[in-house]
């Protein structure tokens, strides 16, 4: 091969490997457990795995020598089946890996067996599950044995061939699991054919079917009497069979996928068959057979004149000789045949005497050139190893398509190599036989290859590809207007307009590669001004794109494009002047739409719409949208509604602009008054635009009443009226404005002076009482006769009278009251209450009425023998000191040292000028105008504690809240908490 390193290598592996028991006959080998039959018929066991080898005689019982004909193992290397020529015919064993006596199949006595099929998938250590036997006489045979029960469990007769008796001479078999059941793949040869069988379930039942239909084989010329035949397993699968036929080596792929799976059944599970002819193997015109094959993942290993000639699968050339080491005389027979193990992925060779092992040093490492030299180019990439080989790979693909004139092809091939051809030298080519095309496609198919780490080469590829894409455009647009472009859309060829779409495919996808100065002056250099447009789009120049769109008087596009959420809102505002200009409708809608938009900042641009002129019956698009911030989204800015309130004040009508100023913007906030507009403002504007009645309703709003109704009457007195009913809170400003306008009523009347009077006194009825005749007489002229108020005046009089008769019914009823107050006060010092002789205290439980010192409270004379007590309107009673002690302990602090305070004092001041009190004091005893300082202290002192029943007050509602330990108790709370003390414990002894 090219890499000039060997791929298989013969070593030995055993002299005497047949220990003295004869000559070697036969070989088997799995799992790395070789088992050899001797011509005196033993049966050696090498176990290559750890376990221990053994030999086993099995002519033991019988004599002359026996020679083993054939031996079986399975791939896990534990059940081995062989067959011994007697006398009588030959004999079948079954022997275990654990066992040291072989079992004698006594179903098979007189059948020769040539060949064994096991169930790789399904077999266990402790049982073979389904094996076939092929027999020299032509028939197949299932056997089932168990290693616990030591004998087999049936043997039972699957097929007999009857159109050609020949021997079974190697079997092969695959299962694979469908539908809950089992599909059996079998393959056997014969001298002269390939049989296939298949189908779904027991074994039995797949060849019961073969009794009434022909069976699939594949007859090839010629006999060989060692027909063998092999499955490559890989990963527990056959991939690849091959059949030592006498015509050659047949040989193929195995298929066991889901288009087999029918119940009929196809046997036809082949595929890539090919026949290798012995005529490659030798000389020319020289055929030899090989004696024994072996197969690997991509070669065949023959057996031929001792040696073994390595044949690749794929290509069929010999790539290595294998020479044998005969060292022994015993060796000149030569060797006699290859086993393979398929689950250890060896090979070995053996003659009379030794075993020889054949290596293999990754047979893979130089397929990828095999399938190169037969063009599948699909394969020889699967196999390659390193970048190195894929560029040759796509080399070869590239040149075959360079000389066939398929340039973009061979672009497409060129762009994925990365070591064999430099950038510089590819592009040259095509540069050199002119494809544009097929360069830009290898620059973009480049690109895509690239790493990413790569900045600076794919800026510059990126870059070069977009000016390729722009000649080709350019180059286009030529051929159309020269008329050559036969496929036309509108006067632009179909393949332009493809290419104008590749091209901005191509900046979308490469926005973040490109360099955007470099890529802006070639865009402008070839006049591609959309194409300038969309590239600034994705780069986010939006100003520029929006710019553009202006120029070409594409409002509703340069608003798109500002309505976009990555735009900056700045630009709205840059832009808004140029658009409300442009169309005022879709700006302004477009504004409208824009939720985060301060409408502040769209000022200017409002402005200057509204100083152009615009028809009367056209929309006004700024107030339009002025009325949506004010009202919809309830915008509070005084420059905003001062220029809407601008905007109304100049419409013909007046009623919008009223309605404005009436509406309550602000209603609901806690400061600041209902209006959001600047009034001084407002009333310049209104009185610059002679807006009267508006200027009425500012003054009004202001608090400027006067000017309002002033106003008011030089436009209309009933506005005035109104105005004036307006102030409430203020009579006399009321009064005021009401005579304001009388005044005014009484000047502007025209008619007779009767008709006036008769005018004004119905005037004085609107004001409801607020104006009297004797108000408005200073307006009428000095020479009016008195006869003409005479009745109006009649009327004030009585209305005085009525009032002067009220004053004095409120002044007898106040009379009659303070009596009854007096009355009162009399009876309070008549006041008294009974206390029974066995009516308790309420704080201490003792008799009120029992004479003692005990209960003396300090600051109180004792009547009598009797302690001073208080007796409450609801029945309680209560000691002196006791209801002391009870209110202090049960009011705040506050209030506490305020009573003990006076206590103290009323202590101090000793009993000298005491007046003596009667044995029962009442709370309710009136208090003398004239106190002495020890009177008032005992009255403050009475009415600190005994303003209430302790029991029936509030004092007792409180007491209800109260927690039962104070905030303040917590520390003696806390005090009596018991708290375990580490290592301090001390056990004390209890005397029982």
């Amino acid at each position: 091969m090219s890499s000039g390193r060997h791929i298989f290598s013969v070593d030995t592996l055993e002299r005497y490997a047949a220990k003295g028991h004869g000559v070697i006959t036969c070989m088997a080998a799995g799992n790395n457990v070789i088992v050899i039959g001797t011509s005196k018929g033993w049966l050696i066991r090498h176990d290559f795995g750890g376990l221990d080898s053994y030999d086993l005689d099995l002519s033991s019982s019988r004599m002359g020598d026996q020679p083993v004909h054939s031996v079986f193992l399975d791939p896990g290397g534990s059940h081995c089946i062989a067959t011994v020529l007697c006398t009588g015919g030959a004999e079948t064993f079954y022997i275990h890996a654990k066992w040291r006596k072989p079992r004698i199949l006594a179903k098979l006595k007189g059948l020769m067996v040539n060949a064994v099929a096991w169930n790789r998938q399904q077999i266990t250590e402790a049982s073979t599950r389904e094996v076939i036997l092929g027999t020299d006489s032509g028939q197949l045979y299932e056997v089932f044995v168990d290693e616990k029960e030591k004998r087999e469990k049936y043997l039972r007769s699957l097929y007999e061939l009857s159109e050609l008796q020949e021997p079974f001479m190697d079997l092969q078999m695959e299962t694979t699991g469908t539908n809950n059941a089992t599909r059996y793949y079998v393959m056997a040869v014969t001298p002269t054919r390939l049989y296939s069988f298949t189908g779904m379930g027991a074994l039995d039942v797949v060849f019961s079917r073969y009794i009434d239909r022909a069976v699939h084989f594949m007859e090839l010329p010629g006999e060989i009497p060692n027909s063998e035949l092999h499955f490559f397993i890989k990963q527990r699968r056959a991939e690849h069979f091959a059949w030592l036929s006498g015509a050659g080596i047949y040989y193929g792929g195995l298929n066991f996928g889901s288009q087999h799976s029918s119940s009929n059944g196809d046997e036809n599970f082949v595929e890539n068959k090919a026949l290798l002819d012995y005529s490659k193997l030798g000389e020319v015109g020289e055929a030899i057979k090989p004696r024994s094959l072996a197969m690997t993942e991509f070669h065949f290993l023959l057996l031929i004149n001792n040696k073994v000639k390595v044949v690749n699968r794929i290509s069929q050339l010999i790539i290595e000789e294998l020479q044998f080491d005969h060292l022994l005389e015993s060796a000149a027979s030569g060797i006699i045949g290859l086993c393979s193990d398929a689950t250890a992925g060896v090979y070995y060779a053996y003659d009379q005497n030794s075993i020889y092992e054949v290596s293999v040093h990754d047979e893979g490492q130089d397929m990828w050139q095999v399938f190169l030299d037969m063009k599948d180019y699909t394969a020889a990439l699967a196999h390659c190893r390193n970048s190195y080989q894929r560029d040759q790979v796509f080399l070869v693909q590239a040149e075959a398509a360079f000389s066939a004139k398929d340039f973009l092809r061979a672009a497409s091939f060129y762009a994925k190599m990365n070591y064999i051809l430099s950038f510089e030298e590819i592009s040259l080519k095509f540069i050199g036989a002119g494809e544009q095309d097929a360069l830009r496609a290898f620059l973009l198919w480049r690109l895509d290859n690239l790493p990413k780490e790569d900045k600076c080469q794919i800026t510059l590829i990126s870059t070069w590809a977009s000016e390729l894409y722009l000649d080709k455009i350019n180059r286009l647009l030529l051929e159309d207007d020269a008329g050559v472009g036969s496929d036309t859309v509108e006067g632009v060829s179909s393949e332009y307009q493809t290419t104008v779409r590749e091209f901005k495919a191509f900046l979308s996808d490469c926005k973040d590669v490109l360099d955007e100065a470099t890529t802006v002056r070639l865009l402008e250099s070839y006049g591609r001004v959309d194409e300038l447009v969309y590239f600034a789009s994705l780069k986010g120049r939006y100003e520029t794109v929006v710019h553009h769109y202006i120029q070409l008087g594409e409002a509703r596009k340069a608003l798109e494009v500002l309505q976009k959420p990555s735009v900056p809102v700045e630009l709205q505002y840059k832009f808004s002047p140029d658009l409300i200009m442009l169309d005022a409708y879709e700006t302004v809608e477009a504004w409208m739409t824009t939720n985060n938009l301060d409408p502040r900042r769209l000022i200017p641009a409002m402005m200057r719409y509204s100083s152009e002129p615009h028809a009367k019956n056209e929309t006004h698009e700024v107030i339009k949208y002025l009325e949506f911030c004010v009202h919809r989204l309830q915008n509070e800015d005084p420059a905003v509604h001062n220029l809407l309130l601008a905007l109304y004040a100049k419409q013909d009508d007046e009623s919008a602009l009223l309605r404005f100023l009436q509406c309550k913007f602000g209603k609901g906030r806690t400061t600041g008054p209902d209006y959001c507009y600047d009034p001084k403002y407002a009333l310049r504007l209104c009185l610059k635009e002679r807006r009267m009645r508006s200027c009425i309703y500012i003054y009004g709003m202001m608090g400027m009443h006067e000017e309002a109704v002033a106003l008011a009457l030089r436009v209309d007195p009933e506005l005035a009226m109104a105005e004036a009913d307006k102030v409430e809170d203020d009579e006399d400003l009321r009064k005021k404005l009401w005579l304001m306008v009388a005044k005014h009523v009484i000047e502007q009347e025209k008619g007779s002076k009767r008709e006036n009077i008769r005018k004004a006194i119905a005037f004085l009825k609107e004001t409801d009482g607020l104006l009297k005749i004797e108000d408005i007489l200073p307006f009428f002229p000095d020479f009016a006769l008195i006869d003409d108020f005479k009745e109006a005046i009649c009327s004030s009089l009585e209305d005085y009278n009525k009032q002067i008769e009220l004053l004095k019914q409120e002044m007898n009823d106040a009379t009659h009251g303070a009596d009854n107050i007096r009355s009162d006060i009399s009876a309070l010092t008549q006041r008294y209450a009974v206390v029974g002789p066995d009516e308790e205290c309420g704080g201490c439980g003792r008799k009120i009425l029992i004479a003692g010192n005990s209960t003396r409270s300090r600051g109180y004379a004792p009547v009598g023998p009797l302690a001073p007590f208080y007796v409450f309107p609801c029945g309680h009673a209560f000691h002196a000191q006791c209801l002391i002690a009870h209110v202090t302990r049960c009011t705040d602090r506050t209030q506490a040292e305020y009573i003990l305070d006076l206590q103290k004092r009323l202590t101090l001041s000793g009993n000298q000028g005491q007046k003596d009190a009667a044995g029962i004091v009442d709370d309710s005893t009136s208090i003398a105008t004239s106190m002495s300082p020890l009177e008032k202290m005992r009255s403050q002192l009475d009415d600190a504690i005994a303003s209430e029943c302790p029991f029936c007050g509030d004092l007792m509602i409180r007491e209800i809240s109260l927690p039962f330990i104070l905030p303040e108790e917590a520390e003696s709370v806390a005090s009596w908490e018991i708290k375990q003390q580490l290592g301090s414990q001390k056990s004390i002894p209890i005397a029982i």
